[in-house]
C-alpha cells in the first residue's frame, strides 16, 4: 500500500490517480492529470529553457554526439530538439525531478519507483511569414511533425513493457499549436515492434497502414492547460502536427522507467546486437552490462517511503 510521500502536499496528494484513473490509462494507454504543477515552477522551467538555449550549461555532456543535441548553428527558427537536459541545466533537472511526476507515474504503472530514464525539451516555431506576405492568415507553418512511433520500440535493451512518458507543455497548449497526439489503445496493437517513425512526417501515409490493417485509429490530442501533464504508455503509437498558431509551443517530455526495469540484452532479427544511447552514460554493474538504475544519470522521481 502506497504511502503519502513527505514532499507532496495533502492538497496535491488528493489530485493523484484513481483506480479508475488507472484502469482508464491501462484500457487506453494514455492519462491527462489535473494542474499539479505549480505557476512558479512552470515559469522558472521556461525560464531555464531559455537560457540553455542561450547556451548556459552547468554540466558538460560526457559524450558530444550521438543524440539530439539543438545549437543556434542549425538555425533560430526551425524546430529545437534537445535530449538530456536534465544531465547539463541544473534548473531543467530540479523541474524535471518534482516528486509530483513520479509520484503519479508510479499510481499509473502500479510501481513501486519511478526513475528517470531520457528527457527532451521541445520547442516547435511559430507560423512564419512567407517572402512578400504580412498577414498572419498568409504565413506556412514551419515543418515541426512528429511521425507516429512508439518509445518502447527504440528502447530495445530495456527489460520492461511498463515505462512510460510525461509529456508537460509549459504553457497553456492549445490544438493549434501541434500538442502531442496520442492514438487511442494504440499500446495494445501487436506487431508494431519494428514500428520507428519518428523522423518520418507523412503522418497521413502511416495512419493509412494503421487503417488498412484493421485497426481503429482515434487520435487524442494532448490539449492542457498550464500546469498539466500527459502521461502515455512505452507502446502507445504518438506524434504531433506542425505548429499552425501565433505562438511558440514549448514543451518537455519525461521518459520514465519503472521499479522492474533493468538492462538486458538484445539482438535484432539480422542478429546484430542493438545499443541505446544511454548506455553510454551510465555505471556499470560488476558483470560489466549498464546500471539502468545509476542515481546520478537516472534519478529517483519518487518511491515508497518504506522503500527509501
Amino acid at each position: 500500500m502506497q504511502t503519502k510521500p513527505s514532499k507532496i502536499p495533502p492538497a496535491i496528494w488528493e489530485l493523484l490517480p484513481s483506480e479508475a484513473d488507472v484502469a482508464f490509462y491501462e484500457e487506453h494507454g494514455w492519462y491527462v492529470s489535473p494542474k499539479v504543477l505549480s505557476e512558479e515552477s512552470v515559469d522558472a522551467a521556461v525560464l531555464a529553457a531559455e537560457c540553455f538555449y542561450q547556451g548556459e550549461r552547468d554540466w558538460p555532456m560526457p559524450v558530444s554526439s550521438g543524440y539530439r543535441n539543438w545549437t543556434p548553428q542549425a538555425g533560430l527558427h526551425g524546430t529545437r530538439n534537445n535530449e538530456f537536459v536534465t544531465l547539463q541545466s541544473h534548473r531543467l533537472r530540479e523541474f524535471a525531478l518534482q516528486p509530483i511526476i513520479g509520484a503519479i507515474a508510479a499510481r499509473l504503472t502500479r510501481s513501486s519507483q519511478i526513475r528517470l530514464f531520457d528527457d527532451q525539451l521541445v520547442y516547435k516555431p511559430p507560423l512564419e511569414p512567407q517572402p512578400g506576405q504580412s498577414q498572419p492568415g498568409q504565413s506556412q507553418p514551419v515543418p515541426s511533425s512528429v511521425g507516429w512511433h512508439a518509445d518502447r520500440a527504440y528502447w530495445a535493451t530495456c527489460s520492461s513493457h511498463n515505462l512510460l512518458t510525461a509529456w508537460i507543455p509549459l504553457h497553456d497548449c492549445i490544438e493549434a499549436q501541434g500538442p502531442l497526439v496520442v492514438l487511442d489503445g494504440s499500446h495494445k496493437w501487436l506487431g508494431l515492434e519494428d514500428k520507428r517513425c519518428f523522423n518520418n512526417l507523412d503522418l497521413d501515409g502511416l495512419e493509412a497502414e494503421f487503417h488498412n490493417s484493421g485497426r481503429d485509429v482515434v487520435k487524442i490530442p494532448m490539449v492542457l492547460q498550464k500546469g498539466q501533464m500527459s502521461f502515455h504508455h512505452c507502446w502507445a503509437i504518438h506524434g504531433s502536427y506542425p505548429n499552425r498558431s501565433q505562438q511558440p509551443r514549448l514543451a518537455m517530455a519525461l521518459h520514465l522507467q519503472d521499479q522492474a526495469n533493468r538492462y538486458q540484452a538484445f539482438w535484432n532479427a539480422a542478429g546484430e546486437e542493438i545499443h541505446i544511447f544511454d548506455e553510454r552514460l551510465c555505471r556499470k554493474q560488476p558483470n560489466g552490462d549498464p546500471d539502468f538504475s545509476d542515481p546520478e544519470i537516472f534519478p529517483v522521481l519518487w518511491e515508497e517511503e518504506d522503500h527509501r
